[in-house]
């Protein structure tokens, strides 16, 4: 059967994905602009929750994928506090400026992680040459990679992903992500040969706050600060049904 793996920015989303079929969550911050690093209070807080792999991003900011020393360091420092905390595997990616893996920076968060699982996370649908890219990510011993096959969604990248996985001939997992839903899963499972997917299966939960003061934004100026994203049980157990049988 096809593993699903559910990003998820808040123990409420992790509660949701344990209770409806995913056998993984990718812990992350800040959804919005692709996740960064959450907090170790998030991080030991969803490790309490028993029954569901947890591999955590690291990512210390938005934006590209290349990265200064202090950068590193503070990904160094991330890694090394997962592990403490618990945490099954990170998520980790650099590029170099000419859109290269940029396997120095990598095999250094991979020496701090040492044991853990290691995921290539979405920094590979910007790199300039996916199968020089997916040579490179193997030799370092990651253990999979999450990719849209450097599409807008998983399901236009599917030509792609299927060749990833050929090419990969089951060295590494190649994990099929973005704009992944319970209509569009087994599809794109069937299609590419993959057996993991990943997908966020959010929906708007609208804030318990009675007082509201209206026309402030903390962020965006058209951002609803009494409304956020969570995982949505009944669309991770829809998923979950349609990829079953694969």
């Amino acid at each position: 059967m096809a593993k699903l793996e559910i990003c998820a920015g808040s123990v409420e989303s992790v509660l949701a994905a344990r209770n409806s079929g995913a056998s993984r969550v990718e812990l992350c911050a800040a959804l919005e602009i692709g996740g960064i690093t959450p907090s170790a209070g998030l991080i030991a807080q969803a490790r309490k929750i028993e029954g569901i792999g947890l591999n955590v991003i690291i990512r210390p900011r938005g934006g590209d994928f290349l990265y200064d020393e202090y950068e590193v360091s503070c990904m160094e420092h991330d890694i090394h506090t997962c592990k403490a905390l618990g945490a099954d595997g990170v998520v980790i990616g650099a590029l170099t400026a000419d859109g290269d893996i940029d396997t120095t920076v990598c095999q250094r968060l991979i020496a701090a992680a040492d044991e853990m699982s290691i995921t290539f996370h979405r920094a590979f649908d910007m790199c300039r040459n996916p199968q020089k890219a997916l040579e490179d990510i193997i030799a370092m011993g990651c253990h999979r990679v999450l990719t849209s096959g450097q599409a807008a969604t998983a399901t236009q990248g599917i030509p792609l992903l299927k060749e990833l996985i050929h090419q990969a001939d089951r060295r590494i997992i190649i994990m099929p992500g973005c704009g992944v839903n319970s209509s569009n899963a087994a599809h794109i499972l069937q299609e590419t040969g993959a057996t993991e997917i990943h997908a966020s299966a959010r929906t708007s939960v609208e804030s318990g706050m009675r007082f509201r003061h209206c026309g402030v934004s903390m962020g965006s100026p058209h951002n609803d600060e009494y409304a956020r994203k969570e995982t949505s049980e009944a669309e991770v157990k829809r998923i979950a049904a349609a990829i079953t049988l694969l």
